[in-house]
């Protein structure tokens, strides 16, 4: 009787819910940020990099002020970040020499009719871009394996990404036939390096490190050794230091009153 009066309290208990089944757990899968000026930066030359730079020495205040008044007399201030418009070569490091450096006020000039056409021509077929390496004193650009003449050491190249998703390809096309157009006007410099890095300067008209697919669709006007400048190599594993860097801008305790002027043959066609 025991038996079966247990039998029926386990026959009538309250049967709990049955657990749904235990789902795996998948993590969450970010996707790279696009970040194509990664390539070539590296801490240090980066914005905090700058920021640190900057506070170093209180005459580099002066110096930065005077410079984008300089540009915004010109109408071209704003176009790039003036930071990244002092950044010096990619392999800044391995040579010894600084991340940032501003130009002397002579090579001042230079600078105006690139960002000119950087603003006009370049930005409107690529979108946004980014300047990896700008500016190179002479000891530095020689270490950083730099043309002798290089347009860097005149401050006129920009070595510029794009902030905007694209393939080198389109890159290329989309620049070129800009530079076909316009480039002898402003006497343009245009050159392509690894992967989406690319040059831009107005010292002489001529083009070079083109895809062959895409040089068919523009105009050969350019002989190897015609090139401003050598493309930077990617950071080495275990770089050897190079010579140091010994040409230091001066600095600008005191700005003159009146800096050179940049070239106004060509009208600039900000408005």
């Amino acid at each position: 009787m025991l038996a079966i009066l247990a039998l029926a309290a386990v026959q009538t208990a309250p049967q709990s819910p049955a657990q749904p089944p235990m789902m795996p757990v998948v993590p969450l899968i970010t996707p790279n940020a696009w970040n194509p000026a990664a390539d070539y930066i590296t801490a240090g030359q980066d914005e905090p990099g700058y920021r640190s730079w900057y506070l170093a020495m209180p005459s580099r205040a002066v110096q930065v002020k005077a410079f984008n008044t300089y540009l915004a007399t010109y109408q071209v201030s704003g176009i790039l970040p003036t930071w990244q418009l002092f950044r010096t070569a990619t392999s800044w490091e391995q040579c010894g020499g600084q991340p940032f450096e501003i130009p002397p006020t002579s090579e001042w000039p230079n600078i105006v009719q690139t960002l000119r056409y950087v603003h006009d021509y370049v930005v409107p077929a690529v979108g946004p871009v980014e300047a990896v390496s700008v500016y190179r004193n002479p000891a530095l650009n020689q270490c950083a394996g730099g043309a002798p003449e290089s347009a860097h050491k005149h401050y006129s190249a920009i070595d510029m990404v794009p902030l905007r998703p694209t393939t080198r390809e389109d890159l290329m096309r989309a620049l070129c036939a800009d530079q076909a157009r316009r480039g002898p006007d402003y006497q343009v410099g245009l050159g392509f390096y690894a992967f989406l890095r690319f040059h831009v300067d107005t010292q002489k008209f001529r083009r070079w490190n083109m895809d062959p697919a895409v040089a068919a669709q523009c105009p050969p006007i350019v002989h190897p050794d015609d090139a401003a400048t050598i493309a930077q190599p990617l950071p080495a594993t275990d770089p050897q230091p190079g010579p140091a860097a010994t040409n230091p801008p001066p600095a600008i305790v005191n700005p003159p009153a009146t800096l050179p002027a940049p070239d106004s043959t060509l009208p600039p066609k900000l408005l």
